[in-house]
């Protein structure tokens, strides 16, 4: 039996971007990876993030936010820092082989009413599951 990769999502609060990211790489290529998230603070997962995964098919509901000291026992061959503030607090994950950073913005801060935030929602999962595809489909 191969050994699957193990993969870290990383943003501030893994509320929304980690989630999502968690969320579809273990839906779509979870036969070659072994998928987390953290951030560097504890939050609830997003609602929003739960209806926009749901739309392309994938349940994220029974995910939880957790910190990057409850995986820090945890050994990684990829970690992914989504957004900015993580990178600059975590430049390097120790436990990780290696450590890239893809920023996204991020949904919460989308202006507007209802409608328009959750159409940031999904323009952030959209373009999260784009480099996902790019960036995993072939690898492992």
């Amino acid at each position: 039996m191969t050994k699957k990769t193990r993969v870290l999502f990383i943003c501030t609060a893994n509320a929304a971007r980690s989630q999502m990211a968690e969320g579809y790489l273990q839906a779509k290529y979870g036969d070659r990876y072994e998928v987390y998230s953290a951030g560097t603070k504890k939050a609830r997962v997003s609602a929003r993030a739960i209806d926009v995964m749901r739309e392309i098919g994938i349940d994220i509901s029974h995910q939880h936010s957790k910190t990057l000291d409850e995986v820090s026992g945890m050994e990684f061959d990829i970690a992914v820092t989504l957004c900015d503030n993580a990178h600059r607090i975590c430049p390097v994950i120790p436990n990780a082989g290696t450590t890239i950073h893809q920023g996204f913005f991020d949904p919460h801060l989308t202006p507007g009413n209802d409608m328009e935030v959750l159409a940031g929602y999904r323009s952030v999962r959209n373009e999260i599951v784009a480099w996902i595809d790019e960036m995993f489909r072939t690898r492992a």
